[in-house]
C-alpha cells in the first residue's frame, strides 16, 4: 500500500495533470467558431457543425482506445500510461496552432483523443489510493479539475484569442509541456505489483470492457445513468459557444467569461459543498440531488433569452455538480483494485461514445433551428433534448439504483487475474 504521504502527493499531481489539461482543453473553446470560421470560411451555423465534426474525431479515438490505455494501466502502472498521455496532448496542440487545412485540425484532434483516454488512468489513479472513508471527496478532485480548468481556461482563452485565435492553441501545448516535465520528475507509481494482471486483448476494447464488467454485480444500472448524464452534457462542448454567439452576440471574451463562471461555480460546489452534502445524507442522495438540479439548469439555459439569465441559471443550479462524484465512487465501490483501470476505461469509453454522438446531434439541432429558413426559430431547442434526457436519468437512479453500502468490499473475482510479484515483469 503506497504510503500517505505519497498517497496526498500523488492525488496533488494527479489533480494538477487534469487541471492543466483541462485548461489545455477549454482554453481553444471561446475562439473556436471564429477559428473554424478563418479556416473554413465558413458561417457560425455551418461552423457548428464543422466542431462537431472534430468533437466526434475526438470522442471516438477515447472511444477506441480508453480500454485498451485502462487495460495498460492495470498491467503496466499508471505512472507511464499518464506520462505518454500528457506528451501527446502537447504534440496535438502544437499541430492545431500550425494547422493550414481542416484535415489537419482533424489530425490533430485524433491525437487528442489518443491521449484524453488517459483521464480513465488518472481515475483509478485516484480509487488507488482511496478507500471507503475518501473515495467520494477524492474523486470530487476530478470534479474541481474540471471547474477550475474551465473556469481559468475559458478566460484565458478568451484574452488570448484577442491576439488571434491560433494563439490559445500555442498557449495549450506550452502548459500541456510543463505539465509532462512535472509529472515525470514528482508522479509516483500507485498500483502495486501484486495488483497489476496480465493484459487481454479481448478486454481491451470497448465491447470487452463492458462485457467484463457485467461480472460485478449491479453495476450495470450504474453504467447506463451514466450513459445519459454524459449524453445530455454533451451539450455544452457542441453549442455552448455557437448559441452565446448567435443568441447574445458574445464576443471570444464574453463567452470564455461565461464558462470560467460556469467552471468556477462548480469547482467551489466540490471543493466545499460535495464533502459536506455526503456526509449529511449520503452518497446516494447527493447524487440524486445534483441529477436534479441538472435537469432544471438545463431547462433555464434552454430559455435564457438574455445573457444575464444565463448566469442566473448558474449560480441557482450550480448543485448539479453533485452527481458525478458518488456516482464513480457507486462503481468504484464494485470493482477490485485490478480492474479499477479497466471500469474506468468502460466510463470513459461510455463517455466518448456519447460525446461521438451529442456533438453532432445537438449541433444539427442548433443549425436546424438558427438557419434563416427555420420553421421555428429557438437557439435553446438542444437544450431541452438534454434536460429529457437528464430527466431519463433521474427515473433510472431512483428506481433502479436503490441506496447500497457502498463500504461492502468486494469480492469473488477480485483477485482471480493479479499477477504474482514474479509474474508481473
Amino acid at each position: 500500500m503506497i504510503d500517505p504521504a505519497s498517497a496526498r502527493r500523488g492525488l496533488f499531481l494527479v489533480f494538477m495533470i487534469l487541471f492543466l489539461d483541462i485548461i489545455g482543453i477549454a482554453i481553444i473553446m471561446p475562439v473556436l467558431p471564429a477559428f473554424l470560421s478563418e479556416l473554413t470560411g465558413d458561417t457560425i451555423s455551418d461552423a457548428a457543425i464543422d466542431g462537431g465534426w472534430l468533437l466526434l474525431v475526438y470522442s471516438a479515438m477515447q472511444f477506441l482506445f480508453a480500454p485498451l490505455i485502462g487495460n495498460l494501466s492495470d498491467r503496466f502502472g499508471r505512472r507511464p500510461v499518464l506520462l505518454a498521455s500528457v506528451l501527446t496532448f502537447a504534440i496535438d496542440n502544437l499541430i492545431c496552432a500550425l494547422a493550414t487545412s481542416f484535415g489537419m485540425l482533424f489530425v490533430g484532434r485524433i491525437l487528442a483523443g489518443i491521449s484524453g483516454a488517459s483521464f480513465s488512468t488518472a481515475s483509478a489513479f485516484i480509487a488507488d489510493v482511496s478507500d471507503d472513508t475518501n473515495r467520494a471527496k477524492n474523486f470530487g478532485l476530478i470534479g474541481i479539475a474540471f471547474g477550475t480548468g474551465f473556469a481559468l481556461g475559458p478566460v484565458i482563452g478568451g484574452a488570448l484569442g484577442e491576439f488571434g485565435p491560433r494563439v490559445p492553441f500555442y498557449g495549450a501545448a506550452l502548459l500541456s509541456f510543463l505539465n509532462f516535465v512535472i509529472a515525470f520528475f514528482l508522479l509516483p507509481e500507485t498500483l502495486e505489483r501484486k495488483h497489476r494482471r496480465r493484459f487481454d486483448w479481448r478486454r481491451a476494447n470497448p465491447l470487452g470492457a463492458l462485457r467484463q464488467m457485467r461480472t460485478y454485480p449491479g453495476i450495470g444500472w450504474v453504467l447506463l445513468v451514466f450513459f445519459l448524464y454524459w449524453q445530455a452534457h454533451a451539450v455544452y462542448p457542441a453549442v455552448w459557444s455557437f448559441v452565446a454567439a448567435y443568441r447574445y452576440g458574445w464576443s471570444e471574451g464574453q463567452i470564455g467569461l461565461s464558462l470560467g463562471v460556469f467552471g468556477i461555480c462548480s469547482a467551489i460546489v466540490m471543493a466545499f459543498v460535495l464533502p459536506r452534502v455526503v456526509s449529511l445524507i449520503g452518497e446516494w442522495r447527493s447524487g440524486a440531488l445534483g441529477l436534479v438540479f441538472c435537469c432544471i439548469g438545463l431547462i433555464g439555459y434552454a430559455f435564457a433569452f438574455q445573457g444575464w439569465m444565463v448566469y442566473a441559471v448558474i449560480a441557482a443550479t450550480c448543485l448539479e455538480a453533485l452527481a458525478d462524484p458518488p456516482l464513480r465512487s457507486i462503481a468504484a465501490a464494485k470493482v477490485p483494485p485490478s480492474a479499477q483501470g479497466e471500469l474506468q476505461g468502460a466510463l470513459s469509453s461510455i463517455s466518448s461514445f456519447t460525446t461521438i454522438l451529442g456533438p453532432l446531434m445537438f449541433a444539427h439541432i442548433f443549425s436546424s433551428f438558427t438557419t434563416p429558413n427555420a420553421p421555428i426559430r429557438f437557439a435553446g431547442a438542444p437544450y431541452l433534448l438534454s434536460a429529457a434526457l437528464i430527466a431519463g436519468a433521474v427515473l433510472l437512479y431512483v428506481t433502479r439504483l436503490k441506496p447500497v453500502d457502498v463500504s461492502r468490499k468486494v469480492t469473488g473475482a477480485s483477485g482471480q487475474d493479479c499477477l504474482n510479484p514474479d509474474q508481473s515483469s
